[in-house]
């Protein structure tokens, strides 16, 4: 039996489980929230009662430090040398990494140079690692790369219209990210259906403050939102998603504004935050919508559209869709965007969803459509850490 920690850093955030493996015994879990705002969030849970601090996170080696020094404090390990390895989920593996793979200096040096892939999750996940290095120097490493799962979509999906050999020779062209929910969550939905995945049209919804929309047929990509980096796709706390790319050469042009200065817009000062002034934080719309702001409003209502347009062209694609599953931290627990979306979907899909069940789940693995409803409706809790610590089993031996 081998204690194994899975580490699962997003762009402001850090989850983790601590398991006993093969056993795949969750002996923790917890978030770091809210990474690099002034009121940050960390929470573990020890035997089953939730400890919650609220304090500023500068930073994704804070936020290790805080975890590793609350395992010690909890007793949930009496010293950190019990921990056998760690599983890092990494977003951008580019062209290199089809499947994860044990860490090493070139595998390192890899993921540092498609940062600009990445930029708000690369350099926090080798942060994160370093962290756990120098804390736990004899400990074995795998990573686990967002951008696996999407390596069986065709060209005709992947491929952008621009001259062809951006992608040949620099390899341009749609990665995705969040490879690993949408690889748990499409699977867990199947189950929860009664189904071979292999009979399956299935689109996942991973809405977080990073968000993504996956096309899974089969049990495989077909397409994706997120892009050639994390910044396309939809509408996202702090990033944009996909825009006229004119607006950006407009903007700079006016403005003056650099490169450098039209990258920080784009990825951390527009998506919620930029169409509100609030904040990039859901919780923090949803607050100002209660209380009847109309740029929050007007924030919500432009995130359900652009879902909805996503959705309904992957419904296209497959030829249909038999699930529609919600996942991570806005698509297991923002019921009122959850029930927008699910409104502006129902003429077309022929959906019939139990409304009061929706409004009243949060974080809970559950089936939100009536029986009647042509297509299933689930919330699926996505579970990344356990994929990340099978795979770094199977990949050290342990």
């Amino acid at each position: 039996m081998s204690k194994v920690i899975s580490v699962n850093a997003g762009s402001s955030s850090l989850k983790f489980q601590l398991f006993n493996m093969p056993e795949e015994e969750v002996l923790t879990s917890g978030v770091a929230e809210r990474i690099g705002l002034d009121e940050g969030i960390f929470t573990i849970k020890v035997n089953g009662e939730k400890h919650t601090q609220n304090l500023p996170i500068k930073d994704h080696k804070v936020a290790v430090e805080l975890l590793l020094e609350a395992l010690v404090k909890y007793h949930i390990v009496e010293t950190l040398d019990e921990i056998s390895a760690a599983g890092h989920r990494i977003v951008q593996g580019g062209a290199y990494f089809d499947q994860s793979v044990k860490v090493d200096a070139d595998v390192v040096n890899k993921v540092e140079e498609l940062a600009p892939l990445a930029p708000l999750h690369n350099p926090a996940h080798l942060i994160c690692y370093r962290a756990f290095c120098e804390a736990l120097p004899k400990i074995g490493h795998v990573f686990v790369f967002d951008t696996a799962f999407h390596q069986t979509m065709t060209p005709e999906s992947y491929i952008f219209p621009v001259p062809y050999e951006w992608y040949t020779e620099d390899k341009v062209r749609r990665y995705g990210a969040h490879g690993t929910s949408h690889q748990y969550v499409s699977q867990r939905t199947a189950e929860l259906m009664g189904k071979d995945i292999a009979d399956t049209r299935i689109i996942t919804c991973h809405l977080g403050n990073g968000a993504s929309i996956t096309a899974v047929k089969g049990g495989k990509c077909v397409n994706t939102s997120m892009g050639f980096t994390p910044l396309g796709g939809i509408m996202m706390g702090g990033r944009c998603g996909d825009i006229d790319p004119s607006v950006i050469c407009h903007i700079m042009d006016k403005k003056g504004i650099s490169p450098k200065e039209m990258d920080t817009i784009l990825n951390k000062k527009s998506g919620m935050l930029g169409v509100s002034g609030i904040s990039s934080d859901a919780r923090d719309i949803e607050d100002a919508v209660k209380q009847g702001n109309e740029r929050a409003i007007l924030t919500q209502a432009v995130y359900v559209n652009r879902v909805i347009n996503v959705v309904g062209g992957y419904v296209m694609q497959m030829g249909g869709v038999d699930a529609i599953a919600f996942t991570a931290g806005l698509g297991e627990n923002d019921t009122n965007l959850r029930h927008q979306i699910l409104e502006k979907m129902e003429e077309c899909l022929g959906l019939s969803i139990n409304y009061e069940l929706n409004d009243k789940t949060r974080g809970k693995e559950v089936c939100i459509s009536n029986p009647e409803s042509k297509v299933q409706v689930y919330i699926v809790p996505t579970n990344e850490e356990l994929v990340i610590a099978r795979d770094t089993v199977r990949l050290l031996g342990l």
